[in-house]
């Protein structure tokens, strides 16, 4: 019976790891924490402020002696010496070091505006730290420091392979207290909070608090997985949704910023919007997948290779574009120059255009080169098609609705308030630009396609609306006047 029992809770134990599992759960994490910590340093920050951004002076009832004391304060204050006084704001957060050298990572929230940053070590030291460099658009920075001593350090690991429900660690400086350890489990992957365009966040419910921020997340081998970046908190404290960028892309980042000081990113040249269901129908897709482009860049590299606004990229470099959102991010981490493979879906033809992706430009430089040509004025005609009255662009017609001289298609000039269109959104003084994948040049053609598109029995008609330069690709129910 003895006998039985062990080889039952062996099987248990067994069935208990499940297949694949590497490892249960820890009994402790002492020895890695122990291991961990010399790496994690706190990042002290300061900046002097004019007396502008200090407080207001306090409003005091007339006659209270409360207010005669603060008025002749401040009023010292201006004064000395012919100069706006000025104060320190300080704030605290946390980083990892990457190299024996001295290479500090951080958020670059952490550090913005900073006049001085000082890096404090696990045993107290403090080094002063100059900016190696830094990304708004992912929230990292680069620091260095100088030490007599080599410094203990950290590496990056494999982000891609952490799976939902794998353990992790995270060290940081939570509200200034210094280097403390929390323990969790990965939440969720490939989280959207809008911060930027490059968003693919690993949630954590490790806790994670102000202060934290610049710290690393680790995996049950030591490798740092992410940087804790942000935390979703009504109270402002840790409620179990933290969230760290994965090292695969801080590690591509940190070593540009290292070796050159600022990013380079790959350029594609196009704008993008989601495919859902409605335009998945009206362009005769089997499901709603890859990123629809909505525009190109005139002269960008995916111009240049053939691709149009209306085709729907499915597959990048080798690598499925299931949803939009993945399109940015792979571009994104290309080398600038590389030659890539673009896979489209094009009026239900799968092509493949061969693109060498430029460098993205700065944003004003974008903005200059989206800037579409002049084109010449048309006759006046006015159509309506899909619950839309339709104008063509005339120059009376672009000063009316303060419309780009370059803008091109047919402007919508009414709409029905029962109308496919009005339930869509369209307005007054939108731009029609693209129907079913087709050029707009004036208003007839607007009610031309539309009549193809219903004689051939399409159930969505798909419209390209440009509203201040904001495109996007809207379907509309053909069976909806």
């Amino acid at each position: 019976m003895r006998r039985l029992s062990g080889l039952i809770a062996g099987l248990i134990v067994l069935l208990a790891a499940g297949p694949g599992l590497a490892r249960g759960t820890p009994e402790s994490f002492a020895d890695l924490a122990e291991q961990l910590m010399p790496a994690v340093v706190n990042i002290a920050t300061s900046q002097l402020m004019q007396q502008s951004d200090m407080p207001e002076m306090p409003q005091f009832p007339e006659g209270s002696p409360f207010k005669e004391f603060f008025e002749e304060f401040f009023n010292q204050q201006r004064q000395r010496n012919g100069e706006e006084p000025t104060r320190r704001a300080t704030s605290l957060g946390s980083g990892f070091i990457i190299d024996a050298a001295g290479y500090v990572v951080t958020n670059n929230h952490v550090i913005a505006e900073a006049d001085e940053i000082k890096v404090v070590l696990n045993d107290d030291t403090e080094l002063k730290a100059e900016v190696v460099g830094r990304d708004p658009k992912t929230d990292l920075a680069l620091l260095k420091v100088e030490s007599e001593k080599s410094l203990p350090f950290v590496s990056f690991g494999d982000s891609d392979t952490v799976r939902v429900g794998d353990w992790v660690l995270a060290i940081g400086n939570p509200f200034g207290f210094g280097n403390t350890v929390t323990a969790g489990i990965i939440s969720a992957r490939s989280r959207d909070l809008d911060a930027g365009p490059y968003d693919d966040f690993l949630q954590t419910d490790a806790p994670i608090n102000r202060g934290n921020s610049g710290g690393p997340l680790f995996n049950l081998d030591g490798k740092v997985i992410g940087i804790n970046t942000a935390i979703f908190s009504p109270s402002g404290g840790s409620v179990g949704i933290g969230f760290a960028t994965p090292a695969r892309l801080a590690e591509h980042v940190i070593g540009q910023l290292r070796q050159s000081g600022r990013v380079q990113r790959g350029w594609l040249g196009v704008r993008i919007q989601s495919v859902d269901e409605d335009i998945a129908e009206g362009f005769g897709l089997s499901e709603p997948t890859g990123a629809l482009v909505a525009s190109v860049t005139a002269g960008g590299p995916a111009e240049q290779a053939g691709i149009v606004a209306g085709d729907v990229i499915v597959s990048f470099d080798g690598k499925p574009i299931p949803t939009m959102r993945m399109l940015p991010r792979v571009v994104a981490e290309t080398d600038v120059g590389k030659a890539v493979k673009v896979e489209i879906v094009r009026q239900g033809e799968r092509l493949t255009f061969d693109v060498t992706l430029g460098e993205m430009p700065a944003d004003d430089e974008l903005a200059a080169l989206e800037a579409g040509p002049e084109v010449a004025p048309s006759a006046p005609q006015a159509v309506e098609a899909l619950g839309m009255t339709l104008g063509d662009l005339t120059e009376e017609a672009k000063a009316q609705y303060g419309l780009d001289p370059g803008a091109t298609g047919a402007v919508v000039t009414a709409v029905d308030p029962n109308s496919a269109a009005a339930a869509a959104a369209i307005a007054e003084g939108d731009l029609i630009m693209d129907v079913q994948q087709r050029r707009i040049a004036v208003a007839a053609d607007v009610a031309r396609i539309v009549d193809e598109a219903k004689a051939g029995a399409a159930k969505k008609i798909v419209v390209l609306v440009d509203r201040a330069g904001d495109r996007r690709f809207v379907a509309l129910d053909a069976d909806v006047p």
